[in-house]
């Protein structure tokens, strides 16, 4: 959802970086990207980890998470380029379609309804309604599961490297659209499809 459907993660990322310099602290924003699309638990540990111990975490955490609800709960989100046309596609396919978010489900319903594409999909899950998050593939599985489809007949559009992971641990085919961060070297040599945006998975799809 968040970097591929939604341009949400460079909301997250301004407000992280302005709730930091509001703490007297300047980021690296290459430990910052090692947190992108996986849950709340891990950030933590990766941004203490990354950061350090005089980190002061629990008050930038505080202040971020409001100014980033701030944005996102009372207004749309913009959609990423070909988000909205990808969805069509797949409508008028008669796909069975579900989101897989790192995000929890009541926060993910609000911004799914706020951006106004809620009703393309089958059924939403969220971090919260499983016990391991991205990169796990738990959260993939359940889907399948959900959806009564087999993992090898499914199709994951992944903008994180944690979200490749956990789909392709997990057995779908995947296609992934960088968003704030190019794959890693590991990822790649996964071997997936790689596009620059919506647009072009979606006239890959259609051309099969």
């Amino acid at each position: 959802m968040d970097g591929l459907l939604l341009d949400s993660e460079r909301i997250a990322l301004s407000t992280f970086v302005e709730s930091c310099r509001e703490n007297n602290f300047e980021p690296d924003i290459n430990i910052y990207n090692k947190c992108i699309g996986t849950t709340s638990y891990a950030t933590r540990e990766i941004l203490l980890n990354g950061y350090g111990s005089d980190f002061p975490f629990e008050m930038i955490s505080e202040l971020w998470k409001k100014k980033y609800l701030n944005e996102v709960l009372n207004k749309p989100v913009p959609l990423k380029p070909g988000a909205l046309s990808l969805l069509q596609h797949l409508e008028k396919e008669g796909m069975k379609k579900a989101v897989v978010t790192s995000t929890d489900y009541e926060l993910a319903i609000r911004k799914l309804t706020n951006s106004q594409i809620v009703h393309f999909f089958d059924f939403v899950l969220g971090r919260d309604q499983v016990l391991q998050g991205k990169p796990n593939p738990e959260i993939y599985q359940t889907a399948c599961r959900k959806l009564d489809e087999e993992p090898i007949n499914c199709l994951a559009l992944e903008d994180s490297d944690n979200g490749v992971l956990a789909a392709y641990g997990a057995g779908l085919t995947v296609i992934q659209v960088p968003d704030l961060v190019e794959p890693s070297a590991k990822v790649k040599g996964l071997g997936h499809r790689i596009v620059k945006s919506l647009i072009e998975a979606t006239a890959m799809l259609d051309t099969r």
